[in-house]
């Protein structure tokens, strides 16, 4: 089994090399690597998540022997650095890998994935050695990490954070309460949002500090997981620091500027989520798909209803656009441009269509849909929660407005 797992993860290192040397020119097809990247993410999700999927909706458990086979073949913390140990993946590959998993069930993509929202601002900010840290850490065993941003009163209104850090010779000293907060109780470390400018009228910009903050240390206090509607796999809970000291090597980047690196870690996040929402969205109109072949009413199969065939033809060609405006936003990334209006748009589409895809999918099956033994009713309330978190699809709407008038005044 060991020697199985080497192969398949150095044949997806020789994939991710090859795909990233291949990303210039408009395109709508996967170029050889990237399609290779595709079937080897396919069968781990077909074989080794969707088996297990209802069971963990069911017990909340979180899947560790899924995410130790990721880690194992190199299908976890993609986007790490090749310098750091990890295999540098580039965007569009990363969203192919995540759209598989949510296919096969959101929580335990989550799971897998989720360390990448916490390392984000670490590849923006950390120096070196940090980044030899924390990334090492990562690399060496299955081990998870997490954003702590979000707060009880705090969540899309991130300048509103009450968590706050004060300087104590060559410590800073950490209190607040964080919430929502996916892996925090089984993370190794966390990226913490701290405001350090006690002024309360100081710009987001100047006000707030970003800090790497091991698990471990004294004071944090992590809550009960939060038994949710949905992707019930991930671990949810709220994490309370009280006089948690964080050495000033900790420090993320320069103090006062952790606003600006949290914020951007959503440009090089959002079009993974939005890719695991169409991931939801592709299972939603296949469960769908099948199960109108199978009910007959009238005398045939109700796929034969032009009712059915209507609803099924939209949540095809919302799939289908879902899908291009993530490979949009994410190649942006891969150019090294700026993408926060295309990466707003594929989150805030793709979530809107996860949920009427699964809505949808829940009618055609009808009463069996609303019954916890088919999977339709699994994928609604794994949906709703793509037009939550990672910024809400109302201020998705507030981004994209904002960009769009940028780009009309510079013409």
């Amino acid at each position: 089994m060991l020697s199985k797992l080497c192969l398949v993860r150095s044949t997806l290192h020789t994939l991710v090399k090859q795909a990233t040397r291949s990303m210039s020119g408009l395109s709508f097809e996967l170029n050889d690597e990237q399609k290779g990247i595709e079937d080897l993410s396919r069968k781990f999700a077909r074989e080794e998540i969707l088996p297990v999927a209802a069971e963990h909706d069911k017990t909340g458990e979180f899947p560790w022997d899924i995410v130790k086979k990721a880690h194992a073949v190199g299908l976890m913390n993609g986007a790490i650095p090749v310098e750091y140990g990890g295999m540098g993946i580039d965007s569009v590959s990363s969203c192919i890998i995540e759209e598989e998993f949510a296919y096969a069930c959101t929580g335990i993509g989550v799971a897998i994935e989720a360390n990448g929202l916490a390392c984000a601002p670490v590849n923006i900010a950390a120096n070196d050695e940090q980044k030899k840290e924390y990334f090492g850490r990562l690399i060496s065993e299955p081990l998870l990490a997490a954003y702590c941003v979000t707060e009880p009163g705090a969540g899309s209104d991130v300048s509103g954070i009450k968590t706050k850090a004060v300087q104590h010779g060559d410590e800073w000293v950490l209190n607040g309460n964080k919430m929502w907060i996916t892996g925090g109780g089984l993370a190794n470390w966390y990226f913490v949002l701290a405001r350090t400018d006690p002024d309360p009228k100081a710009k987001a910009g100047q006000a707030f500090t970003g800090f790497i903050v091991d698990a471990d240390l004294p004071g944090i206090i992590k809550g009960r997981k939060e038994w949710n509607m949905g992707q019930r796999a991930s671990d949810t809970r709220g994490i309370t620091f009280e006089d948690v000291r964080v050495s000033k090597k900790n420090v993320l980047g320069k103090v006062g500027e952790g606003f600006k690196y949290a914020m951007g870690a959503f440009d090089k996040t959002r079009p993974g989520v939005a890719a695991s929402a169409v991931g939801l969205s592709h299972r939603a109109l296949d469960e769908a798909a099948k199960y109108s072949m199978e009910r007959k009413t009238f005398g045939t199969q109700i796929a034969n209803h032009q009712a059915i065939q209507f609803m099924l033809a939209d949540m095809a060609a919302g799939t289908e656009l879902a899908r291009l405006m993530v490979r949009r936003s994410a190649w942006e990334l891969d150019q090294g441009r700026r993408n926060t209006y295309y990466a707003s748009i594929a989150k805030s589409y793709a979530s809107d269509v996860a949920n009427k895809n699964a809505t949808d999918c829940v009618q055609i099956f009808g009463g069996n849909g609303y019954n916890s033994e088919y999977p339709a009713e699994k994928l609604m309330r794994d949906a709703k929660i793509y037009q939550i978190y990672e910024g809400t699809s109302q201020i998705q709407r507030l981004i994209i407005c904002r960009e769009f008038f940028d780009k009309l005044m510079k013409g």
